[in-house]
C-alpha cells in the first residue's frame, strides 16, 4: 500500500484542512491597527460592564474571535478547547463511548443504529428506540450534541440509559460499561463481479480501510473481478493528506492535486505514486450534491485521469484549504482558509463541483426544495472561483424508468456499466437510458 505522510487533518461539513504555519503578516499600518484595538477595548469593557446578565472574559473573548473569523467565508471557524479535542477524536475515527448513532426527534434521543459489536449492540438497543434518560438525566431540553457527550466517556466506565421501545408499556433501564468505538468510515461488499467501496468520511483510517477493502474484494472475487463502485455520496471530506492517499490507490502517475494560497510561490502538488491497488480494473465513482471537498478531491483526480467513469449529479463544490491553526495552551484553534485546491487538470471546483461523465439521478432529487440540498454557490460569503475554466454542465440526466421502483438507482446503473451492459466510455458525455 502506498502512503503518503500526514499532511492534513479535518472535518465538518466537506472541511479539507492542512496543518501548518501561516507567515506572519508584514508590512501593517501599526497605528491603524492600534486604533483598532482601541475600538474593541472600547466595546469589549461596555458590553461586560453594562450587558443583562454578567457575563465573563471567556465567553466574551470567544464569542470575538469566532466573530472575526466566521465573516471572513463559511468554512472559516473557532473552536474553543473542548471543541478542538472533539475535533481530534473525531478525526482519529475512535472514541470511549456506548456505540449508537443517533438524532433528535420530538425532544427525545432516537436511536438511528447500534454499531456492530459494541456495548449497546450487545445490550440489545434497537433502531428506533428513544433514550429518555442519561444515568438518571431526562433528555427533555438537552441538545442532541449534550446527549452525546453524557453517553461518551472513558473506556470501561459505567452509564445507565433510560429506554422507550415500541411495544414496551414502561421505560426500561440498559446498563452499559463504555468500550473504546472504532467509527468504520470504509464499508464494502461483493456485487456479483464487482467489488463496491462506500467511504462515508475522509479520516485518519480511511486510507488504510480502502486498500483492505480492495484486499479482501479481491480474495473474494478472484479473477472473475470486472471493477470497483467506489461510493462517495454524502461525504463530507475531511482530510486532505487522506484523500490524496485513496486517490494514489488508484493512480500510477501524475499530479492528483495542488494547493494555491495568496502567494504564487506557496504553491504545493501532490503526485501519485507507481502502483495501482487494483491492478487496472475499471472504476466507477458515485457523486451526488453532498459530495463535498475532500471528496471531491477524489472524483476530480480520477476524473482528470480518465481513470475513472464519475456517475450522478454535480457535487457541492467546496474547492477552499482550511488550516487548523493551534491558539496555545487551553486556547483551541483556528480552522482558517488559507487556500484553494486545484484538480490535476488545473481546474477550480470552488462553487461550481465536479460534474459527473454521467448525470444519473436517483429518481428523488426534482422532488426536493432547493435548500434540502445546498451547493457551496448557495452558501453566503462563499469564496468566487477566480480565473476558472467553467465545465459545462450536462445537456441529459439519466433517470429511472417509469413506473419502476429501484432502490439504488444510481449504483445499479453503474453496476450495469462495469457489467457491460452500457456502452458508455469513461471519456463520453451522458446518455438516456
Amino acid at each position: 500500500m502506498k502512503r503518503l505522510g500526514y499532511v492534513a487533518l479535518g472535518m465538518g461539513l466537506g472541511i479539507v484542512t492542512a496543518v501548518g504555519l501561516l507567515p506572519q503578516a508584514q508590512g501593517a499600518n501599526n497605528s491603524s491597527i492600534y486604533k483598532q484595538f482601541d475600538l474593541f477595548s472600547d466595546a469589549y469593557e461596555k458590553v461586560r460592564d453594562n450587558y443583562v446578565r454578567p457575563v465573563n472574559d471567556q465567553e466574551l473573548m470567544s464569542g470575538a474571535i469566532e466573530g472575526m473569523v466566521s465573516s471572513l467565508d463559511p468554512h472559516s471557524s473557532y473552536m474553543d478547547a473542548k471543541a478542538f479535542a472533539d475535533f481530534q477524536t473525531q478525526m482519529k475515527g475512535e472514541f470511549g463511548g456506548v456505540g449508537i448513532e443517533v438524532t433528535m426527534e420530538d425532544g427525545l434521543i432516537k436511536v438511528v443504529s447500534p454499531i456492530d459489536d459494541t456495548p449497546a449492540a450487545k445490550a440489545g438497543l434497537k433502531t428506533g428506540d428513544y433514550i429518555a434518560a442519561i444515568d438518571g438525566e431526562a433528555i427533555q431540553g438537552m441538545s442532541v450534541n449534550d446527549a452525546v457527550d453524557k453517553m461518551r466517556g472513558p473506556a470501561g466506565s459505567k452509564v445507565t440509559l433510560t429506554v422507550l421501545r415500541q411495544g414496551e408499556k414502561k421505560p426500561f433501564d440498559v446498563h452499559l460499561v463504555r468500550a473504546v468505538i472504532k467509527v468504520a468510515v470504509v464499508k464494502f461488499r461483493r456485487e456479483g463481479d464487482v467489488g463496491y467501496i462506500r467511504i462515508s468520511q475522509f479520516i485518519e483510517t480511511t486510507d488504510t480501510g480502502v486498500a483492505n477493502a480492495i484486499k479482501d474484494l479481491k480474495k473474494q472475487i478472484g479473477s472473475s473481478l470486472k471493477g470497483y463502485v467506489i461510493d462517495l455520496r454524502n461525504d463530507p471530506g475531511g482530510s486532505l493528506d487522506q484523500a490524496v492517499n485513496v486517490a494514489d490507490d488508484f493512480l500510477t502517475r501524475g499530479e492528483i492535486v495542488s494547493m494555491r494560497d495568496r502567494r504564487p510561490e506557496n504553491t504545493q502538488r501532490f503526485n501519485a505514486k507507481s502502483g495501482d491497488l487494483t491492478d487496472g480494473k475499471p472504476v466507477v465513482v458515485l457523486i451526488n450534491g453532498g459530495t463535498a471537498s475532500a471528496a471531491e478531491i477524489v472524483a476530480g483526480a480520477l476524473q482528470d485521469h480518465k481513470r475513472a467513469t464519475i456517475v450522478g449529479m454535480t457535487s457541492f463544490g467546496k474547492g477552499s484549504v482550511q488550516t487548523i491553526i493551534s491558539l496555545g495552551e487551553g486556547g483551541g484553534a483556528l480552522r482558517l482558509t488559507t487556500a484553494r485546491y486545484y484538480t490535476p487538470s488545473g481546474r477550480s471546483i470552488q462553487a461550481e463541483g465536479i460534474v459527473p461523465t454521467v448525470a444519473v439521478a436517483q429518481g428523488s432529487e426534482e422532488n426536493q426544495a432547493k435548500f434540502d440540498r445546498p451547493s457551496e454557490a448557495d452558501l453566503p460569503g462563499h469564496l468566487a472561483n477566480e480565473g476558472a475554466t467553467k465545465t459545462k454542465a450536462p445537456t441529459a440526466v439519466v433517470r429511472p424508468p417509469a413506473g419502476k421502483k429501484i432502490e439504488d438507482f444510481q449504483l445499479s446503473y453503474a453496476l450495469d456499466m462495469l457489467n457491460g451492459k452500457l456502452a458508455v466510455a469513461a471519456a463520453k458525455g451522458p446518455q438516456q437510458r
